[in-house]
């Protein structure tokens, strides 16, 4: 019931999704090359807008970390958690925005046809018009300027707040910091794309060696550092985990209103 916990069980959330699409993909790669065209453009919808996600949410929790710090009086009334759910309704709205219309422009230019067709399932063999990958290039760019400019406003205003010398501003920088380096690992997926195009240029007969490389170490890798990172040096955290791991009956300690 705390929003800080509610926008990283989110994070984690949509970790899941990209990671079960990126998995699936790869093994249905390996059991039939191709696959249909209508369920290759859901699973890419659907992976796309969970990778996009991530970087909001972490805007988000670094918002609320500079509330904590400065307006600890009016955090409470600010951060509750009925707005947290609004705050990911928002999230998932302009994520959406990024490849919602894409399929409609898809819809309208291809033949039904096409939508039964097998096809190797990458986003850029269903969504080809290259005004499409323009704008999604422009959203990204434009997401991503965005959370950088939320990450740095945050840090720096939390680092000259009156209580920066605290303990708890010290902490709630090195949170600030922490997402600021979860963005770099989701940055990493805005590669996906070209690595695999530019390999299989070089390696034809290999591209489902090179799709199974380059998704572990750009798709997997990342978003199994991020939340264990972010989670286990958590203290809160740390003590559920304990608590569910070694079946203790110990009941942790009600959570103070401050960043970790």
């Amino acid at each position: 019931m705390n929003p800080r916990y509610i926008l990283y069980i989110h994070l984690v959330f949509n970790d899941i999704i990209t990671l079960t699409v990126t998995i699936l993909l790869q093994v249905l790669s390996y059991i039939s090359f191709t696959l249909n065209v209508s369920f290759c453009a859901i699973m890419n919808m659907t992976g796309v807008s969970s990778s996009l996600n991530n970087p909001l949410t972490l805007a988000a929790m670094a918002l609320e970390c500079y509330l904590a710090i400065c307006f600890p009086l009016r955090h409470p009334q600010i951060c509750t958690v009925k707005k947290a759910y609004v705050v990911i309704a928002v999230i998932w709205f302009l994520s959406s925005i990024a490849v919602i219309p894409d399929l409609f422009v898809v819809l309208a230019t291809r033949p039904a046809e096409f939508f039964s067709s097998n096809i190797f399932c990458l986003w850029t063999n269903i969504f080809t018009i290259p005004q499409l990958q323009q704008k999604r290039d422009a959203l990204n760019i434009l997401y991503l300027v965005s959370v950088w400019l939320i990450l740095f406003y945050c840090y720096f205003r939390i680092l000259f707040t009156a209580q920066a010398a605290s303990a708890n501003a010290k902490k709630a920088r090195n949170t600030v910091l922490l997402h600021s380096f979860q963005l770099l690992l989701c940055m990493l997926s805005y590669l996906y794309n070209i690595t695999i195009q530019g390999l299989t240029n070089l390696f034809p007969k290999d591209v489902l060696v090179i799709r199974y490389v380059v998704s572990l170490l750009i798709q997997v890798m990342p978003r199994l550092i991020s939340p264990m990172v972010y989670g286990v040096r958590d203290k809160m955290f740390r003590e559920y985990l304990k608590r569910y791991l070694f079946f203790t009956n110990t009941q942790p300690k009600k959570m103070e209103n401050r960043p970790s």
